[in-house]
Order: C-alpha cells, then structure tokens, then sequence
C-alpha cells in the first residue's frame, strides 16, 4: 500500500528492542494504571479568544470507566492463588491479593466490561464542559448528531453524554445510531482486512514477546503465592505477572479502591505497565514494526474532514458530531495525524515508555475533539485540536494551537494514503 504523509520517515531496516540503555522509567501508580486510568477529575474550562466563535465541533470519544473487559485475568490470577492455598506455599500478601481478586469478580459478575457509574459521571462531565465552553452550539437551531460502535459500554458511553447534553439544553434535537454499521468508522480493527492479517499472523508478536521475557519482573507474582509454588516455566510465571498488574491497576476504573504498593514496589508497576504499553503500542500506532495500525484510521480521518467541510458549505445544520468508540478507535487515529506525543517511530523499543504513553493518550473517556471557529471579522474559519479537552498542535513543526481550515483540511487530507487524497 502506498503511504501518505505519515511515513514519509524512513527508518532502519534492522529492528532491535533495546537501545544504548536500559528504560529508565518511575511513573506515578496511577499514571501506571495506563489505559485503565480513569478520565482526569480535573480539566480547565476552555478559553478561545473574543476574535473567534465556535460553530461546529467533531468529537472522537471513548467509552468511559468500565469494569473488567473479561474475566480471563481474574480468573487466571485466583486459579493460582487458590492452587497455592492448597499447597501451603501463599504468603500473606497472595491471601490479600486473593481476596482483592474475589473482590473484583464478585462486583464484576453480570458486569464484564460494562459501563460503571464512573464511566458514566465521566461521559456527563465532558458533555457539561462541552455545553459550558460552546454555549452557541446548542438550542433551539441546534442538531447534534451521535454515533456509537455496537459494544454496549460505547453506546451508553453516547446516551450518558447525550443525556446530560438534553438535561442542558432540551431544544436540542439529538439523532442517534448505535451497531454494527459504523464499524468501519468506529471499530476498523475489525473491518480492514489488512490489519486483520496483521493481527492474525501477529507481526507485533516477536518484537512485543523479545521486550517481555527481558523486562517482566516476576517477584511481585513470587511473593504472593511464594518461592515454593511449581510454576510451570519462567513463561508462566510472566504471563501470572501480567494478570496480577492487569487485576490491580483496572481497580480504579471500577471504583474500587486498593494500594498497588501493597502488592507492588513502584519500580515493578512502572515495568509491567511498560509491558502493557508497548504491546498497545505495536498493536495500535504507527511503528518501525508496521505501519497498517495506523492506517485503518483513514476512513475515520477523511470523515472529520468531510463532516466539516459540509458545515461549511452550508450542506448540514448538524453543529456537534459525535462519536465513541474505544482505545482502539483512537490510537490509531492519533498516530495517523501525528499528534505530539502519539506518534513515535523508533528501533529501540526500550524507549517507547519514555515517549508514547497510554496513560496521557488513551485514559477512559479519552478524546479529541477538532472545534471549528469562524472570524468575527471577515468569517474566515480556523480550526483547533484538543486531547482530552487540552488544546494541542495540530500540525507537527507548528506551536499554533488555531490553525486556518484550509491549512488543517491540506495537512490532514495528506495524512492518509495516496489513494485516499
């Protein structure tokens, strides 16, 4: 496939997971929680200056706060703990993270991956900002037009955010769609075929797999069900370790409250979510490995542009769009546009932690929104990006957070693949 601006970098042909020196890492616990983490609980009001005024805005949600996504590292997790029980060799910490781990599956059961009342305050909290900071875009005149994947923490994530806009505001009209029918925007993991071959022959699978097995650490899982406890193999015992960060660090994100360091030092937690991070990335950005994670945005990326060139051209009266998916939804699509922070190419991959990580990228409720400003003087319109309801550069050799839509529309329309310009 023929690239667009996104990979005009060329990199070396030789990959290799560590550089010049070891990852040197010390993230928060709750920064460590990665894509886990709740949406930040404080987020500034927005501030434009008097010259612009926002007519329009599209918006890339994902879900909120849910619970677990399945049951598999729970289970896996208290499968050993018991096992250890039974063979005398668990230690205090293991019976404490065995009752955390019942904790998690007892208030989870019925609820695998659904949206939890934080998920939902948080949806709400953005839709409430949203109607603060653009009063102009709701009323009587005002149509907001939302979409959603078919999982159902996505569409309440969208009915949460819809609600509290209706509750603001009841002259709104709201049109809503929900299913299968926009996966090709929404969930493209699941339709573009070239990434279904990534996934399947599981390129990102080497490079992810050589980091693991050098970085996992192991003694976290060792002191809860003990140095006598017949782990099968040293795969095992990582793939143990995974489970008991993954159980731990998605605490939060279900409003269960629990000290990682009780079971953790801070240097354990910040290599797991290392491990975490890394296996997100080689999966859902643009990388040196592959550049098809990126590239299944395209269509997504070409409707932001399409939907506001329609505003402009008088061929909608729809003021807000928007649409919510998953942290699959929007790794991808950062990385095709390239956004500070979100886009990082690298043969040593040891680094990747220092420069792409989920927890500023994708935190539950995750966002970006590209609102659109016309000139009080002279109604040129300029558009501005925001992660996470914090404006950043759209464009990457710029500072400018206002960037005239002409600009924007040319540099956004060359980050797809040739094909698609």
């Amino acid at each position: 496939m023929r690239r667009g601006l996104i990979f005009a970098v060329a990199v070396a042909a030789t990959l290799s997971v560590h550089g010049a020196g070891p990852m040197d890492t010390r993230y928060s616990i709750r920064q460590c929680e990665g894509s886990l983490t709740p949406y930040p609980s404080v987020v500034p009001d927005e501030e434009h200056p008097d010259s612009l005024i926002a007519v329009f805005v599209n918006h890339v949600g994902r879900h909120g706060a849910r619970y677990p996504s399945s049951a598999a590292n729970c289970r896996k997790l208290r499968a050993a703990l018991v096992k250890a029980d039974s063979l005398g060799t668990i230690t205090q910490t293991g019976r404490d993270l065995l009752r955390l781990t019942d904790k998690v599956i007892r208030l989870s059961n019925g609820q695998w991956g659904a949206l939890d009342s934080l998920g939902m305050a948080e949806q709400a909290e953005i839709a409430t900002r949203m109607t603060r900071n653009y009063p102009e875009l709701f009323g009587r005149d005002a149509i907001v037009d939302a979409i959603s994947s078919y999982s159902p923490r996505a569409m309440m994530s969208m009915y949460c955010f819809t609600h509290r806009l209706d509750r603001l505001n009841n002259e709104t009209t709201f049109r809503t769609s929900t299913g299968r029918v926009n996966s090709p925007l929404l969930r493209p993991f699941d339709t573009v075929q070239a990434y279904i071959d990534f996934r399947d022959n599981k390129d990102w699978e080497p490079t992810y797999m050589e980091y693991f097995e050098a970085e996992c650490p192991t003694t976290a899982i060792m002191r809860a069900l003990g140095t006598r406890f017949p782990f099968d193999d040293a795969a095992h015992v990582r793939d143990l370790a995974y489970s008991e960060w993954a159980v731990v660090a998605g605490c939060s994100a279900m409003s269960v409250e629990v000290d990682p360091l009780v079971y953790f030092s801070i240097e354990e937690f910040n290599a797991l979510w290392s491990c975490f991070n890394l296996r997100q990335y080689l999966r859902y950005s643009a990388s040196t490995v592959s550049t098809v994670p990126a590239e299944i945005a395209a269509q997504l990326v070409h409707d932001l542009v399409s939907t506001t060139d329609a505003f402009i051209n008088g061929d909608t009266s729809t003021t807000v769009r928007l649409r919510f998916g998953h942290a699959e939804t929007l790794m991808p699509l950062l990385s095709l546009l390239r956004l500070r922070g979100c886009y990082y190419l690298t043969n040593y991959f040891d680094t990747v932690a220092q420069h792409w990580r989920d927890f500023a990228i994708v935190p539950m409720a995750a966002n970006l929104q590209l609102v659109l400003f016309r000139s009080r003087s002279g109604g040129k319109y300029y558009v501005r990006a925001s992660l996470n309801e914090r404006p950043v550069p759209l464009l990457p050799n710029s500072e400018d957070v206002y960037v005239p839509w002409s600009v924007a529309r040319d540099y956004m329309m060359r980050c797809l693949p040739l094909e698609m310009q």
